[in-house]
């Protein structure tokens, strides 16, 4: 079916972008606001810290401009990504981007003079103009003063911000405009077109000779082009070996963990204990096998079904209907925020022509949260919606409880709600599944969960850390070395049952997050975390979500390690991963017994 314009989808599926900006004049005067205001703020250097008055000024000067710049931000990609061919708000976009260039450029020596003055006398000056919101901030500067660089330097590098990305921008542009793949032939002789979006679905289907054919037909593309895209991947790891050498940290992985305060034994941690399990991963893979009837099991036998999907169409309303049941165990608030968010048009919903795939959760300051999806009627874009959804009300508790200095939550916890509700809701698909089938189905679901945030992640992670130490040490690396690296790794964590073929070396080189570097394993300690939350409110009751709810209510006023205590979770520790493994092995057995009884 053809897709609809954006004028031809009913305003009811739309998000309400009106809530931000009621005009787009009222755009273009913030726009103006900032440009006003900038001089006024860079008046103020040299004499920031010269008495608590002048302090408050700055202070609150740039934080009043900050909140400004993210708002024109956000409005003006919300609206680019409406339809990313509507010239208008590419030009919006483009705006935006550059407003945010000059504030950070103008910004630069704010932090670097303050650190010039004691942290005692800073803490002064809040105290005495009653600025205690901003402790936190200060605290936290203060503690990574020994890599903020004088003003000039901050400002030179400030400046680097228009092409440190360049790495990740090449990348992006290759792999999403100019890598072609060739058909692949399903076992009727009929061609697949293969891209991107297509891959995952092909690797799903029962057709194993679809499924080989596409698997090689996009590795070969790689292949073809993995030396070029060897030589972006390692310029971006010399990249961030230089940051981390300039801001004096010990390592890169060092750099982007102390962002957030997370000890590097917290990283060690996962791969540590995900390591030691990788027994249950390959039970997993070895049921897998049995199930498939294969022979031989290859990496693209990984994606496939084992069981049927049960479940027809979902419509839009049974999908809304299905979380609020499924997420009630998180109290009746919650779930009165849901209907809200559901009634109140957060959510763009439908795809149309020029629509940015996927589906992701963004708010500002001041504002509901918005989802943009891509609604498909199926199980899948259930767990989306309350995926997004974990997200949003996340922000809309951060947001509703702290100041705007405070609120934008850490990465490190931000796919823990997120994932906490999906968790949710499949122990409650799986509580009142009303077949076997069903709940096979929806048990491999959750074993796939694990399998691909869990265990996928940690292998991810793991790559990382070794790629990134070998070039923070200054060895040399090369395709050839990072195929290697990655296919030794591949055949570590999916064990004898599976054919790590050639192909899968090159894996490394179509994941986009390896260009932000060190995330993904924030995806794997978020899920072992939601998976423990999720335990907990399930056995505890009204007790352990009002914990999870100052979790969800903190924001970054502490570090996000210590937030998580709030919702009984000690990231410090290796318990919470060694708890998600329990849950896998007890979902493992169950599906063994499921599958017993067929």
């Amino acid at each position: 079916m053809e897709l609809k314009n954006r004028d031809e989808i009913n305003e009811i599926y739309k998000w309400r972008m009106e809530d931000v900006y009621e005009t787009e004049n009222l755009w273009e005067k913030d726009i103006e606001n900032v440009k006003d205001n900038l001089p006024k703020l860079k008046e103020m250097k040299g004499i920031i810290c010269s008495n608590s008055d002048n302090f408050k000024k700055t202070i609150d000067m740039y934080f009043d401009i900050q909140l400004i710049v993210e708002k024109v931000y956000f409005y003006a990609n919300q609206k680019y990504y409406e339809d990313l061919g509507n010239s208008k708000y590419q030009t919006f976009s483009g705006k935006a981007a550059n407003l945010l260039n000059v504030f950070m450029e103008t910004v630069s020596f704010i932090e670097p003079e303050i650190l010039q003055t004691s942290e005692e006398t800073v803490m002064s000056f809040i105290k005495e103009q009653n600025m205690s919101d901003y402790v936190q901030y200060f605290k936290d500067l203060y503690r990574q003063n020994k890599h903020v660089l004088s003003d000039r330097e901050e400002e030179i590098l400030a400046a680097t911000r228009s092409f440190s990305s360049g790495a990740s921008d090449i990348f992006s542009v290759l792999n999403n405009v100019e890598l072609t793949f060739e058909d692949a032939i399903d076992s009727n002789g009929k061609a697949h077109t293969v891209t991107h979006g297509s891959f995952i679905a092909s690797m799903q289907s029962e057709d194993r000779i679809l499924r080989e054919n596409a698997f090689k037909s996009l590795y070969k593309t790689y292949n073809n082009y993995k030396n070029t895209i060897g030589t972006v991947y390692i310029n971006s790891l010399k990249k961030d070996s230089f940051y981390a050498k300039v801001r004096n940290y010990p390592s890169s992985r060092n750099m982007f963990l102390d962002s957030n305060n997370i000890s590097e034994e917290v990283y060690d941690n996962l791969v540590d204990v995900v390591n030691k399990n990788l027994p249950l991963m390959h039970e997993y893979v070895a049921l897998r096998k049995k199930l498939l009837g294969v022979e031989q099991m290859h990496m693209y036998d990984i994606y496939t079904p084992l069981i049927d999907n049960p479940y027809g169409e979902i419509s839009l309303e049974k999908a809304k209907k299905t979380i609020l049941e499924g997420l009630k165990p998180l109290g009746d608030e919650y779930i009165s925020l849901l209907k809200k968010g559901f009634d109140e048009r957060w959510i763009d919903v439908y795809e149309n022509k020029g629509k940015r795939s996927g589906a992701y959760s963004w708010t500002v300051y001041g504002s509901h949260p918005y989802v943009l999806l891509n609604f498909q009627p199926n199980l899948d874009t259930m767990f989306t919606i309350a995926h997004e959804m974990g997200h949003s009300l996340h922000s809309y508790y951060s947001n509703a409880n702290q100041p705007y200095v405070n609120s934008e939550y850490r990465i490190f916890v931000a796919e823990v709600a997120s994932t906490c509700n999906e968790i949710l809701l499949i122990r409650y698909l799986i509580e009142n599944a009303d077949s076997d089938l069903k709940k096979a189905y929806l048990i491999n679901h959750m074993l796939e969960q694990f399998r691909g945030t869990l265990f996928r992640q940690t292998m991810f992670a793991e790559f990382e850390k070794i790629v990134h130490k070998k070039t923070d040490d200054g060895e040399i690396l090369n395709c050839e070395e990072l195929c290697n690296i990655y296919h030794d790794l591949n055949k570590k964590y999916y064990g004898d049952d599976v054919v790590s073929d050639d192909e899968i070396a090159l894996e490394w080189a179509r994941i986009p997050h390896f260009y932000t570097s060190f995330y993904v394993y924030q995806y794997a300690t978020a899920y072992s975390a939601a998976t423990t939350i999720a335990d907990k409110i399930l056995k505890e009751g009204e007790s352990a979500v009002n914990d999870y709810k100052k979790f969800l209510k903190s924001g970054c006023s502490d570090y996000p390690i210590e937030v998580l205590k709030y919702a009984g979770v000690d990231m410090s520790k290796p318990q919470p991963i060694e708890q998600a493994m329990e849950v896998f092995k007890k979902m493992l057995d169950e599906m063994k017994k499921v599958v017993d009884k067929k």
